[in-house]
């Protein structure tokens, strides 16, 4: 998978795993104001069109939906799942960071839908859940901080029930000037600046696009993910390029 980025250190002095989960403790009480302000409140539209994905693909369906939302965070995804219509839906959010998990369950207590979501520490590459488990699961901006990608694709596809869907929105690079040149001014050097002086930690905002940059992102990741076990796999591009959803079957 070519050369492993972390943000604080080598793999082999502390486990990429250890090193993300210290980097979004860190930052987790800024992570939602930069968030939506480094994308100009675009990923808000991102994980809207990625629901109504899943939205189209429980149509048909009755009774309880179960959803894993994978790199969970501050439960932006879970929410927006819980908010959805998507009824009933039982929501369960998995993430390494225990700091993002906290601010999460605020958020999760103050909107009053801790009825039905449940945010739980755990490893993509370790899943806690037997086979079969849930209906879909959601990935935001989470896949590429995952140790070992590929494991991590292979456990959701594990926990996911028969003819389950996976959706992951993830970042990808523009290709098509200027947007490229605009997108890797403002990723390489704008954010990693503002990151610093509003969070605190110089590390995390230089690793975003750090990570974004090694990627596999388009056919060389729907191949992951066929490789994986998911069939039907696609790629939507979103916003000239900027951000992808991927989606696959079990």
């Amino acid at each position: 998978m070519g050369t492993r980025i972390t943000p604080y250190s080598k793999p082999e002095q502390e486990s990429k795993k250890k090193q993300v989960a210290r980097m979004f403790d860190s930052i987790a009480h800024r992570y939602d104001f930069l968030n939506h302000l480094f994308s100009l409140g675009i990923d808000v539209l991102w994980r809207k069109r990625a629901m109504r994905l899943l939205k189209e693909h429980f149509a048909e369906k009755e009774g309880e939906i179960h959803l894993m939302d994978m790199a969970t965070g501050t439960a932006d995804f879970a929410l927006e799942a819980a908010r959805a219509n998507i009824s009933p839906i039982r929501v369960t959010g998995v993430d390494i960071s225990p700091g993002m998990l906290e601010v999460g369950r605020k958020k999760i207590k103050r909107k009053h839908l801790d009825h039905c979501i449940e945010l739980i520490e755990g490893d993509s590459a370790e899943l806690p859940f037997e086979d079969n488990t849930f209906d879909a699961f959601t990935v935001a901006f989470g896949v590429r901080n995952f140790e070992f990608l590929e494991q991590g694709l292979t456990e959701m596809h594990r926990t996911l029930k028969p003819g389950g869907l996976g959706v992951i929105l993830e970042f990808s690079k523009p290709r098509a000037f200027p947007l490229k040149q605009i997108f890797h001014f403002y990723f390489h050097f704008l954010m990693p600046t503002v990151g610093k002086l509003v969070s605190k930690d110089s590390a995390a905002y230089s690793y975003l696009p750090e990570s974004v940059e090694a990627f596999p992102e388009g056919d060389d990741f729907l191949q992951i993910m066929e490789a994986s076990g998911y069939r039907e796999s696609k790629a939507i591009r979103l916003t000239g390029g900027i951000a992808s959803i991927y989606t696959g079957l079990k």
